[in-house]
């Protein structure tokens, strides 16, 4: 397979910081744009430098960090955000403005050609000063194509690098995602960036159908944090491009870690269904699954967990079977009967029957008793 021409534009530092009750500190930020720049992202949204004085600090100090990643951060389509932006000494500026009908109508009271010229002003101003430029449309999803499609020609006319198409409001799915994508590129082959949204639970899915259908800027936030629902979770994007994309040059045994950097500098945690970082997420209870992966993982996992830092774990509760109780026995250091693992099994299974939790300490404690008993 030849691997998808894309690259990581990871938002955590911007947009994940716009998780209700989120807020990161300099030391903090600092810390997770370094651990991206390890796993290999590209491009690392520091912030949005107009915000605030300490804002701005921090995506200065980023930019200004040695990183091996391109720095970006956001500035709307005005001539205060992009100083704000160019006095931060970032890589890349992204100028963005609102370009759905909706959006115009009550953010702007201008028609869109004005606001468009605007905005092409700044791209122009922005790149006379030397930095990168990409050029974002807040709402595309719900825009005029024709119109997005201008916007986007104009723009690289005046000298942007990459355009951009944010599904702001979540509402695509991956069937729309690849025929809005597909029909861009066909009509302006320009290096387009996508930003989606996890109002429907479908980010990372778009994000992917996007690359897929020839997308080349990803946007992704660690553990999926953002605006209401989120977006695009870096974990889940990174993976499917090595299972799906081909593309392995990411460091995906740095996942975990990075997932429990931003967890508890965030307050969020993932939930623990999550995919990749999640806790259950390379944990299995079932006695015909757990036989089965004692002869090969591959029966029922499709990601090994190694790859992305994490180890298979086994929970014992009412769908275990003796074989499974055997193998976790065998690793805390006891060696049953057959007897013995009956009887195991057994409080066990009445334990999860129970509502209880079958820790290590409680199994272990189980099985000296097993020791102990007279089984008949």
């Amino acid at each position: 397979m030849k691997p998808w021409n894309i690259e990581i534009c990871d938002v955590t530092l911007r947009d994940g910081e716009q998780t209700p009750g989120v807020s990161f500190t300099l030391d903090e930020k600092m810390a997770i744009a370094r651990l991206l720049d390890e796993i290999g992202v590209e491009v690392i949204e520091a912030g949005f430098p107009v915000v605030s004085a300490a804002e701005k600090e921090c995506v200065a100090a980023i930019a200004r960090g040695g990183l091996s990643a391109r720095v970006c951060c956001l500035a709307r389509a005005l001539k205060p955000d992009i100083e704000a932006a160019l006095d931060c000494d970032v890589d890349m500026v992204s100028i963005f403005f609102a370009t759905s009908d909706l959006h115009i109508r009550h953010k702007y009271r201008k028609p869109r050609q004005e606001v468009l010229d605007g905005a092409l002003d700044m791209v122009e101003f922005a790149t006379d000063h030397g930095v990168q430029v990409r050029f974002a449309a807040e709402d595309a999803s719900r825009t005029d194509p024709a119109f997005l499609i201008e916007m986007y020609t104009r723009g690289v006319e005046c000298g942007a690098d990459l355009v951009s198409f944010a599904d702001t409001v979540g509402c695509l799915t991956p069937l729309e995602v690849h025929a809005v994508v597909s029909g861009i590129l066909d009509a302006a082959p320009l290096p387009l960036c996508i930003h989606c949204h996890n109002d429907l639970g479908f980010a990372a899915a778009n994000t992917i159908t996007a690359a897929a259908a020839g997308a080349f800027q990803l946007h992704t936030t660690v553990n999926g944090i953002g605006e209401r629902a989120g977006n695009a979770a870096l974990e889940q994007v990174l993976v499917a491009l090595r299972m799906k994309g081909g593309v392995d040059r990411y460091d995906l045994t740095r996942l975990q870690d990075i997932s429990r950097l931003v967890a508890r500098c965030s307050g969020v945690a993932p939930e623990r269904t999550r995919p990749i970082v999640g806790e259950n997420a390379f944990a299995h209870e079932s006695g015909i699954h757990i036989a089965a992966i004692l002869c090969d993982p591959l029966t029922y996992e499709y990601i090994p967990p190694e790859l992305v830092g994490s180890e298979r774990r086994f929970i014992l509760g009412k769908h275990t079977g003796k074989k499974a109780l055997e193998h976790v026995a065998k690793a805390y250091g006891f060696d049953l009967s057959d007897g013995e693992a009956r009887w195991v099994l057994d409080q066990v299974k009445q334990k999860s029957e129970g509502k209880c939790t079958v820790t290590r300490e409680v199994l272990c404690g189980l099985l000296r008793r097993a020791k102990e008993v007279t089984v008949q």
